[in-house]
């Protein structure tokens, strides 16, 4: 007689299990070098954005407490600098021009990228090249567009003026009259920025839904009031941080004024950043300029924080 087989019980025949003291240290191992390699790239960025950025501002605050030229060392001077600030009469002037250069880049230079995106938002053709054609100015090298501009507004042979002959009208002292020239630098500045806020505004007008178009038309509703009812609260929060990041460029104005009319006529065109240039560069006082330039961080810083609180919860 054969002996009977014996059938494999479960436990010789299933494989064996790996341990869980092997693997996992094996994950932790894994797991730590990627952190590791993760706060590695995170500590270069931080550290060449702290050289870069976060140093020169501690800088600039440290020289407008210090007498700084390039014929002695650094001195301590205290609050010498600012006390020489506010006692310089082109101080004020400066803060009332580039208020003034802020308050008609709003009027023109803010509505302009906003209509001009209603426009093009309506158009159903050729939307790709009417965004490019808005959006190249801001393409063009600052100091090429400035020197186009002064052309147009040359006294002489320059475009407007030839216009407004053939118009048989009166030629325009552009640039030098304390009347027009602020109103020019605004207009150079409104055509060579504004693509950026037109395309903002295009992005945003394009994630409205089409449904409330829809049924406001169904409702004999005309464009004015789609426009007022729709479009304007549905791109409520992006016109209030378009206000407020326009508002502190345009206080920033420089290369406007610099190119073109050098400040002038008479002072008309002085902004901060231009008497901060002439404090570093031309008078060759860098803790004048910055003091300047921390008084101004501290102004706008003052303002975005005021205007962040009274919009909060509006958007």
């Amino acid at each position: 007689m054969t002996a009977p087989t014996v059938a494999p019980t479960r436990e010789t025949s299933a494989p064996p299990r790996r341990t869980a003291s092997k693997t996992q240290p094996s994950r932790r191992a894994r797991r730590l070098r990627d952190n590791l390699v993760a706060y590695a790239f995170l500590a270069a960025g931080v550290i060449c954005f702290a050289f870069f950025s976060w140093y020169p501002i501690v800088r600039g605050w440290l020289l407008g407490f210090q007498q700084v030229t390039f014929a002695q060392p650094a001195q301590w001077v205290g609050l010498d600098n600012f006390r020489r600030l506010f006692a310089d009469p082109l101080f004020l002037t400066a803060w009332r021009n580039t208020g003034y250069f802020t308050l008609l880049a709003l009027v023109f230079g803010f509505a302009a990228p906003f209509v001009t995106a209603v426009v093009l938002n309506e158009f159903r053709h050729a939307r790709g090249y009417l965004r490019m054609t808005v959006y190249l100015p801001v393409m063009l090298p600052p100091i090429v567009t400035m020197l186009l501009w002064r052309w147009f507004y040359d006294p002489g042979p320059g475009l407007f003026n030839n216009a407004l002959e053939i118009l048989h009208l009166p030629a325009q002292q552009w640039l030098e009259s304390e009347h027009l020239a602020m109103v020019s630098l605004v207009v150079v500045s409104t055509w060579a920025n504004m693509g950026t806020t037109t395309l903002i505004y295009l992005a945003a007008l394009g994630s409205i839904p089409g449904d409330l178009y829809e049924a406001a038309e169904l409702d004999g509703a005309s464009i004015r009031q789609r426009l007022w009812h729709i479009t304007l609260p549905q791109m409520r929060f992006i016109l209030m941080i378009t206000l407020l990041l326009q508002i502190i460029g345009t206080m920033q104005v420089f290369i406007e004024p610099f190119v073109l009319t050098g400040g002038g006529p008479d002072d008309a065109t002085v902004t901060v950043l231009l008497l901060l240039y002439r404090y570093a560069f031309v008078y060759n006082d860098f803790g004048m300029a910055s003091a300047m330039s921390t008084l101004l961080f501290v102004v706008l810083g003052l303002f975005a924080a005021g205007y962040l609180r009274l919009t909060r919860g509006k958007g």
